[in-house]
């Protein structure tokens, strides 16, 4: 199995910009597709954005979509989430998450075996 920490959460301003990091450990990580999740006090984790094996494919959130980037670094492991713009309705804990496989359901928490801990995020307004 995967072992995924993440790192980079913090505190900033709205409109400023932070970069989170989640670093693998364990197996082959071009063998896994990376997502990264966000959870808010009293709602659901959902999506944010998603890479395939190679970096190739990319897809996000709606709400992200524009402001968000994700890429990943198979030589280092470790998959980014470059955060710009970054809005109040951001603030969250923040979750990479890994599978084997992408499927039509990639956007779905189910589809993802590994977790992280996840790193706090908090945008002042």
């Amino acid at each position: 199995q995967v072992q995924l920490v993440e790192s980079g959460g913090g505190l900033v301003q709205a409109g400023g910009s932070l970069t989170l990091s989640c670093a693998a450990s364990g197996r082959t990580f071009s063998n896994y597709v990376m997502a990264w999740f966000r959870q808010a006090p009293g709602k659901e984790r959902e999506f944010v954005a998603v890479i395939s094996w190679s970096g190739g494919s990319t897809y996000y959130a709606d709400s992200v979509k524009g402001r968000f980037t994700i890429s990943r670094d198979n030589g280092k492991s470790t998959v980014y989430l470059q955060m710009n713009s970054l809005k109040s309705e951001d603030t969250a804990s923040y979750y990479c998450a890994a599978s084997t496989s992408w499927r039509a359901g990639v956007m779905g928490a189910i589809e993802y075996a590994y977790w992280g801990q996840g790193t706090q995020v908090t945008v002042s307004s």
